[in-house]
């Protein structure tokens, strides 16, 4: 994996080993995917300062997140069908994160279940969670992830519909996949990658199958994720949630300061600033757009963490500069992932990590914790 030198690289590889249907699915956003595009071009319009002739031989991307000290400021985010990417690949990616020093987040809709991650690792990880009408089994769920030790609940709010996802759709997108004649012939072109997910402890989504009869079945089980999605979710919910968790609660999903200032009272430890990858309202602001505000107005009472569009270690320092903590960031992994397992996702994390490094010696930064608005040289060119 070390001729991979950059992230692109790990998609480029990616794309070749796995099938369309589940790499479409990982990079898609909703609609005209305009947000999608909006959270990296908008990264890329932050120009950073380079300042010479500092002292930089004594500096460190390490930190702490949520008062737990981390290798860089970064966590891995919550990825959906993440075993689909490569046999196992919750397990894999986890078992890299941790070998890194950093957070893995397992997502509600993964191929491992929250029991099969907990039985491969030996440190505590996050769960994300969908609050969906059935309350009773988000309540199991919630008491699972506490019995697997989990140290952070990441609670995803911005999912109250879903946002169509045009190729999704055109693909048959299913877990294990529809079949379709297109989807069979890419999958036989696939050998390894096919090798892995039929070697792999599931082939579906290892935390609702068997919640109650028939959910073996894929069109059983997609039918009753369908009518999961519960549009009277409101803040009521949230206040539920955090009564039923002992532990760390991180709301994923603000792009609003209003919403951000009311997430601020509700005893969450962090907020995760998010538009879900593009993959939601079509025609929402980029995260990185709306993160300076949002952290100014709630950042002394609350963590502030960053997702949309992080690729790299100067994106990280981007995101950093305009008032987050720490970032999340989710394709770069699963490029990773879907390169060469676990090694692709240490790879991954290696690489923004050393672009980090890199980055603040540029600067003129030695310390994560001076990353500051002071480093921004321009932003969309003023």
């Amino acid at each position: 994996m070390k001729h991979m030198t950059c992230i692109a690289d790990l998609r480029e590889l990616a794309h070749r080993k796995v099938p369309k249907a589940f790499i479409d699915y990982a990079e898609a956003g909703s609609y005209a995917e305009q947000t999608l595009r909006a959270n990296r071009a908008d990264l890329e319009r932050i120009t950073l300062r380079q300042r010479i002739l500092h002292d930089i031989s004594r500096r460190t991307t390490k930190t702490t997140i949520l008062g737990e000290p981390v290798s860089m400021p970064l966590a891995l985010a919550p990825i959906g069908l993440c075993g689909m990417q490569h046999g196992d690949g919750e397990i894999l990616a986890c078992r890299a994160a941790h070998a890194a020093g950093i957070p893995f987040t397992l997502s509600t809709m993964s191929i491992c279940s929250i029991e099969d991650v907990a039985e491969a690792v030996d440190k505590p990880f996050w769960f994300q969670l969908y609050v969906m009408r059935d309350r009773g089994y988000i309540r199991a769920l919630i008491e699972r992830a506490a019995k697997a030790r989990c140290s952070a609940l990441v609670l995803t709010v911005d999912l109250q519909v879903i946002g169509q996802r045009h190729a999704d759709i055109k693909n048959g997108m299913t877990v294990p996949p529809e079949i379709r004649l297109k989807n069979m012939l890419d999958i036989a072109t696939k050998p390894a990658w096919a090798l892995s997910v039929l070697r792999g402890r599931r082939k579906t989504f290892g935390n609702i199958t068997g919640h109650y009869p028939g959910m073996e079945s894929v069109t059983v089980l997609s039918k009753w994720i369908a009518e999961q999605f519960d549009p009277t979710l409101s803040w009521k919910d949230v206040e539920w949630v955090k009564s039923l968790w002992p532990g760390k609660l991180i709301l994923k999903g603000i792009l609003d300061v209003e919403d951000a200032r009311i997430a601020a009272k509700t005893g969450a430890e962090a907020i995760v600033v998010s538009n879900h990858g593009g993959r939601q309202l079509d025609g929402a602001p980029s995260s990185i757009s709306v993160l300076p505000a949002i952290a100014e107005a709630v950042g002394a009472d609350i963590e502030v963490m960053f997702d949309g569009g992080i690729r790299s270690g100067q994106d990280i320092a981007r995101a950093l500069a305009l008032g987050a903590r720490s970032c999340l960031s989710g394709r770069a992994y699963i490029y990773g992932l879907g390169a060469g397992g676990q090694a692709g996702v240490t790879r991954a994390i290696e690489i923004m990590r050393s672009e980090l490094d890199t980055t603040m010696a540029l600067m003129g930064v030695t310390k994560v914790e001076d990353i500051n608005r002071g480093v921004i040289a321009t932003i969309g060119g003023r």
